[in-house]
């Protein structure tokens, strides 16, 4: 048997695996920019939420999908990075300045957070991490002289090199802004990935046991995931209080925090296409179904609970029958017809073994 060993690494470090997945990201891309010239402002208005969900979804994906820490906390800092942006234009800075800083307070925040809470695993880290975003809201109304309390905030017009940018009156400037947040954030992700900081990150995941014995310091490892995960939600936090015109303590709840847990699983955990295609489904599931109901019922007809209820089975089926999510679920049907016609039917089968260093955890 002839055994081929690698020689370099740098199929594993290039940005980009082949010249296959640059064109088809370039192809991407160029759709994106050229997609207000094909569709109305209404699904203009949509796309640009689904960007918006997606950076958020990116920033609990660094940290629960890269990093296996469960998180349902992370609407406070949406809050954090909305109210931080909008306090900063208010005191005179200008959003090139204000935005950017925004993210990087919340990771801060985050990252001081984590010293402690990160010390926890599994479920007691997630309820840990639940108590941030029942504080939010006390928080907010307590902090009524720079939050505005219950009565909530109203951001100011996005102004870029003397450009106005509106969420309302202007949607394809908006939808441009977003874009370009939600690419660079991308390519943050993706450099992360492909450094030894995002190779600590899988390595803690995987096993902690592991990660130890080869060198990896743990507590720094978590609080520096926290931190980079809550820069990137901070930023998106911003956008979407842009995005809806006006927020007050009510706006980033719980419901928050558990719909991003839920979207990154449906999507897929661990991977950036994830996020993209969790929030698809976020974004539009809402609209499809309104769409349904009044061709099924009415337009009269309401149904209490009906999106909540239509989610939460869809995640079930998920974890039940396609734990990889969404994204998961691409590649397996690329690689069955890639193999086609020797693929085998039990190629896919589920894994259930356990390392034995997870007992130790």
């Amino acid at each position: 048997m002839r055994i081929q060993f690698k020689t370099s690494y740098d199929h594993d470090i290039r940005l980009f695996p082949d010249r296959h997945s640059l064109i088809v990201y370039g192809a991407l891309i160029l759709l994106a920019l050229v997609l207000p010239f094909l569709i109305n402002e209404f699904y203009i208005g949509e796309v640009t939420n689904v960007l918006i969900w997606a950076i958020a979804g990116l920033g609990l994906m660094l940290l629960t999908g890269q990093t296996g820490q469960a998180s349902l906390g992370h609407a406070a800092f949406l809050a954090i990075g909305c109210y931080t942006n909008t306090i900063l234009i208010e005191q005179g800075l200008p959003f090139l300045l204000a935005f950017p800083l925004a993210g990087v307070i919340t990771g801060g925040v985050g990252a001081i957070i984590a010293i402690p809470a990160l010390r926890l695993h599994g479920i007691y880290l997630a309820i840990a991490t639940i108590a941030l975003s029942i504080l939010a809201d006390d928080i907010i109304v307590l902090l009524e002289p720079w939050t505005g309390g219950v009565s909530g905030k109203f951001p100011d017009v996005i102004r870029v090199f003397g450009m106005e940018i509106e969420r309302w009156t202007m949607p394809v400037r908006f939808y441009y802004l977003v874009l370009a947040v939600a690419v660079m954030c991308t390519l943050f992700y993706r450099n992360i990935l492909r450094s030894p900081l995002g190779r600590a990150f899988a390595a803690v995941r995987d096993s902690e046991v592991s990660a130890t014995a080869m060198g990896v310091h743990i507590a720094r490892t978590k609080a520096t995931a926290f931190g980079l995960s809550c820069m990137i939600t901070g930023w998106a936090g911003a956008l979407m209080g842009y995005y809806a015109g006006a927020f007050n303590n009510e706006t980033f709840s719980l419901v928050i925090s558990i719909t991003l847990l839920m979207m990154i699983v449906i999507g897929g955990l661990g991977s950036i296409h994830g996020a993209f295609f969790g929030a698809v489904v976020v974004a539009f599931l809402p609209q499809g179904l309104s769409i349904l109901k009044d061709t099924v019922l009415g337009s009269g007809v309401a149904i209490p609970g009906l999106e909540t209820g239509v989610f939460g089975m869809i995640l079930i089926l998920f974890i039940l029958f396609e734990p990889m999510g969404l994204y998961g679920r691409w590649l397996k049907i690329r690689i069955w017809f890639e193999l086609f016609p020797f693929a085998r039917k039990d190629m896919f089968r589920r894994q259930k073994s356990y390392l034995k260093t997870e007992r130790l955890r």
